[in-house]
């Protein structure tokens, strides 16, 4: 156990404020005459974020010698990490996911407040943890959290101005383009969550001799993979209202966040974070 801080806690703090600087860069662009300047400039701090993250995990990891698996802080960490990673990809590959980029910085930082106010020392890896079904089961549930909230983020962006669009607006090529992007992420989040599903499956068999066992994680895992098969089938053959399906998006996020970071840690089951 550390008395205090763990030796990675300056970079987590550093990273934060990166993406800190990110948020108001890229608040600060709205309605300003040089968005070019102000999403370079966001782009650039939220990828120096990235990498100074990525440094602190480095740091951690070596100086614990395990990943950050087990803790809220450590399941914090390194979501920052990869959210920050996913969202840039995104915005890399994509123009009208960087409308959602003021929501998905907001929820950044607000994750790392949250990080920097949490007890860092560890707890060990069981050894019956440690195969290699953990990392798939981990990198496809945290790219799943990454492209939903690149998703929500546009979904925020479009419910923000809803209210001051025309009826006639609502069919402009901008709006339908926009909403389409909002379910080609989430459908890439569907399928990230059914292979961490699938995955959690088989290292959970390995870990714990089970395949399954409807645990509370276990149980709202797919309730969320439940949810967002739902609301994606809806979009299909419903056809959602646009301002509806946007909501149902930002409900499945937040239900996301729930099974992340709530359940595992209030839970007396084996998937809690502290042993």
């Amino acid at each position: 156990m550390v008395a205090g801080p763990g030796p990675e806690w300056v970079w987590v703090a550093a990273g934060v404020g990166a993406y800190g600087t990110a948020a108001v860069l890229a608040w600060w662009s709205r309605g300003r005459g040089e968005p070019t300047l102000a999403a370079h400039g966001m782009s650039t701090a939220l990828a120096v974020g990235v990498v100074i993250l990525a440094w602190a995990v480095a740091q951690r990891w070596r100086h614990f010698g395990q990943g950050p698996f087990m803790t809220l802080y450590e399941v914090l960490l390194s979501n920052l990490f990869t959210l920050g990673t996913v969202a840039l990809a995104a915005y890399a590959l994509s123009a009208r996911a960087r409308t959602g980029a003021r929501a998905v910085l907001a929820v950044l930082v607000l994750l790392g407040a949250w990080t920097l106010s949490l007890p860092t020392e560890p707890v060990m890896l069981p050894p019956t943890f440690d195969n290699p079904w953990l990392w798939v089961h981990v990198v496809t549930g945290k790219i799943f959290l990454g492209t939903c909230l690149v998703a929500v983020g546009i979904a925020s962006y479009l419910l923000a101005r809803w209210r001051r669009m025309r009826v006639t607006a609502a069919g402009a090529p901008d709006v339908r383009a926009l909403d389409v992007t909002v379910w080609q992420f989430m459908s890439i989040a569907f399928v990230f969550h059914s292979g961490m599903l699938l995955a959690g499956a088989v290292w959970a068999h390995d870990a714990w001799g089970r395949y399954w066992a409807w645990d509370p994680l276990e149980t709202w895992s797919f309730i969320t993979w439940l949810a967002l098969a739902v609301v994606l089938h809806l979009r299909v053959t419903v056809r959602l209202a646009l301002p509806l399906g946007w909501v149902l998006a930002l409900a499945v996020f937040a239900l996301a966040i729930l099974t992340f970071f709530g359940v595992p840690f209030l839970s007396r089951a084996p998937h809690q974070g502290v042993f």
